[in-house]
């Protein structure tokens, strides 16, 4: 379940993980550990073109002439170029036929060709220039100055309504089912990274468990797992401790948070592998469970199987957190999304991105496909007192799902 309001730490570059703890070596923890990602192959020159290849196919069919990218994840998937998002506009329009081309200021572009991996037309613009100008030129040159112009769905309005204006007879639409038509359905070597990163982040749990101790605050045992995933090889992506009462906030709480006898430790932490990221949940007591917490563990574990074997191929995504749901309710807990009971979402679309379209949610009716990723993380919330909540990410095969990582045996052996 990662998100950007979080009680978290995020270690990268510029970060010092001596900062982040304050009652122990997180370097001295992990410095047994070795690097698990000798012999991982990032995504190959050769399937990035094939993406662009597919996006132009299915333009073709939709009767779409282009499709407008800016600087994020979905750059990177079709072409591998890296940039980040600023006022300046760094972007790519891939065309139904033909080259793609690049727009980006003109003292960028020695920096932008050095991650390029094909395609030569890069197009500069200066700062007293309008660089949706080149857009609409090279729309032109495509022969699609009237034409249908896709946007992919995280293009910011500015963008879009500079576009707009400078070329008047294109017709903007919506650029998802472009997108989502490729992005959805991961290839082999994309699962091979994120199961990689699935690994990395089981190991680093497994690592840590034993080493939490009584006193710890909830940033001490962050900094430990973060630790323990850069050695392994993973780059950090979140790493957040929920501790007693603040379990029963999905997102955490803000007040101080210490390791307690009795009481819950939540953890859900991710790393990524050359892009593709993991995103796994776990939840324990620090000592003796009472039977309360036991009863909880064990119905959030029960959901979690349930949604597996739900999840089968044609079957509606927001199927899957329909029975959950219901076998919630019929032990007492919600209605719905009310609380105590699982008040968030079964699960969501992972890949690139920690969140990516589809998921398990009320109302999706997108049929489950070979290929779709996602995370299947129950949890059962009680405010005031504490919450549960599993998480292990899967991936749709024309037999159904497979996980990425094992499911957490018991409340007392949360790693096996």
């Amino acid at each position: 379940m990662s998100v950007s309001k979080r009680t978290f730490l995020k270690v990268g570059a510029g970060a010092t993980l001596a900062s982040a703890a304050s009652s122990f070596s997180t370097t001295q923890a992990a410095e047994k550990l070795e690097d698990m990602t000798g012999g991982v192959e990032p995504i190959s020159v050769e399937e990035r073109i094939a993406r662009v290849e597919k996006a132009q196919k299915l333009m073709r069919e939709q009767k779409i002439d282009a499709l407008l990218l800016e600087a994020g994840s979905a750059m990177v998937y079709f072409t591998g170029i890296r940039w980040w998002r600023s006022e300046r506009y760094t972007g790519v329009i891939i065309p139904a036929n033909g080259e793609i081309a690049v727009v980006t200021p003109f003292f960028e572009e020695p920096s932008i060709r050095e991650s390029m991996s094909f395609g030569d037309d890069v197009r500069t613009w200066h700062e007293n220039e309008n660089p949706f100008e080149l857009v609409a030129g090279i729309l032109k040159d495509r022969g699609a100055e009237k034409g249908k112009l896709a946007i992919e769905e995280t293009v910011r309005h500015f963008i879009v309504d500079g576009v707009q204006e400078a070329a008047r007879r294109v017709d903007i639409v919506s650029g998802k089912s472009i997108t989502r038509g490729c992005r959805m359905y991961k290839s082999e070597a994309e699962l091979a990274l994120m199961q990689k990163a699935n690994d990395i982040t089981i190991a680093a749990y497994k690592n840590i468990h034993p080493k939490i101790e009584a006193g710890m605050s909830a940033g001490d045992v962050s900094a430990m797992m973060s630790a323990a995933t850069q050695k392994l090889g993973g780059a950090v992506q979140f790493s957040m401790t929920l501790l007693g009462e603040s379990s029963a906030y999905p997102h955490g709480s803000g007040k101080p948070q210490t390791v307690k006898e009795g009481e819950v430790v939540l953890m859900d932490c991710g790393c990524s592998v050359h892009d593709y990221e993991s995103d796994i949940s776990r939840s324990w007591v620090f000592g003796e469970p009472t039977q309360k917490q036991r009863d909880v563990w064990n119905t959030v574990k029960q959901g979690q199987e349930l949604a597996l074997e739900t999840a089968q191929i044609g079957a509606a995504a927001g199927s899957v957190d329909d029975v959950v749901r219901a076998l919630y309710v019929s032990k007492g807990y919600g209605p719905g999304y009310k609380t105590p009971g699982l008040s968030h979402r079964l699960g969501h679309g992972i890949g690139m991105d920690g969140h990516e379209p589809v998921n398990f949610v009320q109302g999706e009716k997108t049929e489950l496909a070979p290929g779709m990723c996602f995370s299947n993380e129950p949890g059962i919330y009680i405010f005031g007192e504490f919450g549960i909540r599993l998480e292990d990410c899967l991936y749709m095969t024309e037999d159904g799902p497979q996980l990425f990582s094992a499911l957490s045996p018991s409340i007392d052996k949360p790693f096996g």
